[in-house]
């Protein structure tokens, strides 16, 4: 299961101003939507928990979702939008995202959006730092879902996701301060694990405090190097993993489609190492399409990245 925002994406096609533009394209994305649909695409089942405006957005994000085999439990709220998300690739290089999402339904998401039931039927709750940025019910709901999923004994993932334009860092390394002590899975680039706890994101210090957190905080992290891979800490190893190389058209959402392949791994009980591989192979073809996970592979085309096979471009 997995909660929060998402949103209707307006894509430029070609490089360039989005004011010179002759087309877009009209997708879907989110954070936790994209885990959720890795996850699923992968062999597993997901729910994604939120809250939708009752407008063509939300229908457009609700069938998609769906058709992508995820379970979606998000009410329409009257008078609220479904928030967009405009983004434009200026060069090869470089994008500028813009976001519309004031009057964004999720905005609205509380404790009350998830029944203790789901959480405890769930193996795995996925949560991210995007969301306790939109709102204070948001952050509250974040924090009194990880905590019952704890109690429950469920598994809770968190990927930091640290956005400047939500929030200041001084606001979630308070916020990740209070959370800490409920996440089993963390993750995050070294500079998103820094917010969590000076120095986290050093591999050292990272493998020091999963030693000796005793249960009272993660238990695993995993420090995303974006092109030069990625390392899962435990307290038993540290397992490096480098990216693998495939011609990039969009780095957006490949962070999500890793941490998808993780967690799948992970619910499977496959072994750190295994779980790495499948989350570099599933960031890696997810770098090779437009969009926030329609690059994400089915379980047959992780192959697509083994010696001589077909690289998908």
């Amino acid at each position: 299961m997995t909660v929060g925002e998402t949103m209707g994406l307006v894509v430029s096609t070609e490089i360039g101003p989005l004011a010179s533009s002759r087309s877009v394209a009209l997708m879907v994305g989110g954070a936790e939507s994209n885990v959720a649909i890795a996850f699923t695409r992968l062999g597993g089942s997901a729910t994604w928990v939120s809250r939708l405006g009752s407008d063509p957005i939300g229908d457009l994000v609700e069938s998609q979702l769906r058709s992508a085999g995820v379970e979606v439990i998000a009410p329409r709220l009257l008078g609220s939008t479904t928030g967009v998300m405009v983004k434009e690739r200026r060069t090869v290089q470089h994008r500028r995202v813009t976001y519309y999402r004031s009057a964004s339904a999720a905005r609205a998401l509380n404790p009350d959006d998830v029944e203790t039931e789901l959480i405890e039927s769930s193996r795995i709750v996925h949560l991210t730092g995007i969301t306790p940025a939109l709102s204070a019910s948001a952050q509250q709901m974040v924090l009194d879902v990880a905590r019952r999923a704890r109690r429950a004994g469920v598994t809770v993932s968190f990927d930091v996701n640290y956005r400047s334009q939500l929030w200041t860092a001084s606001e979630a390394s308070a916020f990740l301060a209070d959370l800490r002590p409920s996440i089993d899975v963390l993750f995050g680039d070294p500079g998103e694990l820094d917010l969590v706890a000076s120095g986290l994101g050093a591999i050292d210090a990272a493998h020091e405090a999963v030693r000796g957190e005793g249960g009272g905080g993660p238990r695993e992290i995993v420090i995303k190097l974006g092109d030069r891979g990625a390392v899962a800490v435990t307290p038993d190893a540290v397992e490096q993993i480098d990216a693998y190389p495939v011609e990039v058209v969009d780095t957006v959402g490949a962070g999500d489609a890793f941490v998808g392949g993780y967690l799948s791994a992970l619910a499977e009980g496959a072994s750190v190492a295994e779980r790495l591989d499948r989350a570099a192979r599933c960031g890696a073809l997810q770098c090779t399409v437009l969009g926030d996970w329609e690059g994400t592979p089915r379980r047959a085309e992780l192959a697509l990245l083994d010696p001589g096979g077909e690289v998908a471009r």
